[in-house]
């Protein structure tokens, strides 16, 4: 099975949560996260890869819906929903969901933050 790498925002408390979320489901290690507050190398521009997740597969860039479905083929709970997805019609879907939730992002960050510094 290919490796895949995420890239991801840690300043971002909704993709940190994520993110911890697929490292604990990820029991076989096939995931190589990588942060980009961190990272010394990105492979395209790093306010692109901030404004959405990116991940590659087999070599291949992914961005989007596209990405989380190349990281949930690494983990078996998720990899039914990750191989649905290499279907045009199904990715089509899960790529207007994730643009919906992009525009809400903002206003869900700053709910996920004070609700961080509460428990703090």
């Amino acid at each position: 099975m290919t490796m895949v790498t995420v890239w991801y925002d840690s300043q971002c408390p909704l993709c940190r949560r994520e993110i911890a979320l697929m490292q604990r489901l990820d029991r076989r290690g096939r995931i190589a996260f990588v942060d980009l507050a961190t990272a010394t190398s990105c492979p395209i521009d790093r306010s692109a890869m901030l404004a959405r997740l990116h991940a590659t597969e087999g070599g291949r860039l992914y961005a989007g819906a596209a990405a989380f479905a190349a990281m949930w083929r690494q983990i078996p709970l998720l990899r039914p929903l990750g191989l649905a997805a290499r279907n045009r019609h199904v990715l089509a879907v899960l790529e207007w969901s994730y643009t919906r939730f992009l525009r809400l992002r903002p206003r869900l960050q700053a709910i996920a933050r004070r609700f961080e510094e509460k428990r703090l």
